[in-house]
């Protein structure tokens, strides 16, 4: 990773880091960009790996989105993952394609990115020198195709906190033209409620309408301290609906995908609340376990 860096920072803008290559080469093929040097980081060990503690989940920026698709144990401390990775692209590009690329491209209809903002991720990246900062998913994307990081920074790593709670459920949810196609718009949400069924915590992030993911949380503050009563869902959904300035391109105009927001908001509000459960028997225990994910 030094010697990665070392790179970057020696060639700045015109050096870019590959490692599944399925955002940077079609890129490429298209000529939107064309970097002078690409920096392979595809074998790294040190990005691949997936460690599950107590109270967050850390994966390596290089892991590929198969290996955190298939993996039980990671499902069931942060079952939105593998949620979100059912969306994306199909089979043989998530065989290849790295979580850590996904969120680097920043693509504002990409899933992984909005479930690391929902679930306010914090991301590590690593400079020249070694030097280490982080900084949370909901800050990290600055627009459209752009992040906060620095031409000789390489995202190392992402740490997704584990929502305490007796019962935690999640969904996401998208429209696109066909499957594996960028989303119109996306929604996911995650809801913790006690042993009554009340909510103790509310989450929910929307795609594909505005420049980044965006985090509605704020929009679904009202549901907690309730029993998420339908009406209450769609109340929550309306909020968060009439907060957007999604944009208008030849696929939808700005007002269908408002509201197909308010539709996949209503959607996934409500799958979390049928899905929530206990998480100490979906986690096992809650035990620490990591290990290193092959290429």
């Amino acid at each position: 990773m030094e010697e990665a860096c070392e790179v970057l920072a020696g060639h700045g803008s015109d050096a870019k880091l590959i490692a599944g290559g399925q955002s940077l080469v079609p890129m490429m093929a298209m000529r939107l960009i064309r970097p002078a040097v690409l920096v392979d980081i595809g074998q790294l060990a040190a990005l691949s790996f997936i460690a599950i503690e107590a109270d967050a989940v850390r994966i390596g920026a290089g892991t590929r989105q198969a290996a955190i698709e298939r993996d039980d144990e990671l499902a069931g401390a942060v079952p939105l993952l593998r949620q979100a990775l059912e969306w994306v692209g199909h089979v043989q590009t998530r065989n290849r394609g790295t979580i850590g690329g996904s969120l680097v491209h920043a693509d504002p209809s990409a899933e992984l990115p909005l479930a690391a903002v929902m679930l306010d991720a914090t991301l590590s990246l690593q400079g020249q020198g070694a030097a280490t900062r982080r900084e949370r998913a909901r800050e990290f994307f600055s627009g459209p195709m752009s992040t906060n990081i620095n031409p000789e920074e390489c995202l190392t790593e992402l740490r997704f906190p584990r929502w305490p709670g007796a019962y935690v459920g999640s969904a996401f949810d998208e429209v696109s033209i066909r499957h594996g196609d960028f989303a119109l718009v996306s929604a996911c949400a995650q809801l913790a409620l006690d042993r009554s069924g009340r909510c103790s915590r509310a989450a929910l992030a929307i795609g594909g309408a505005g420049p980044v993911p965006l985090d509605m949380s704020d929009a679904v503050s009202d549901l907690v301290d309730s029993f998420v009563a339908a009406a209450d869902i769609e109340r929550a959904a309306e909020q968060a609906a009439q907060r957007l300035e999604p944009p208008a391109d030849l696929h939808a105009s700005a007002e269908y995908r408002r509201a197909l927001a308010r539709v996949l908001a209503m959607r996934v509000l409500a799958l979390a609340r049928e899905r929530a459960r206990p998480a100490a028997s979906a986690t096992g225990g809650g035990g620490a376990r990591q290990r290193s994910e092959g290429h």
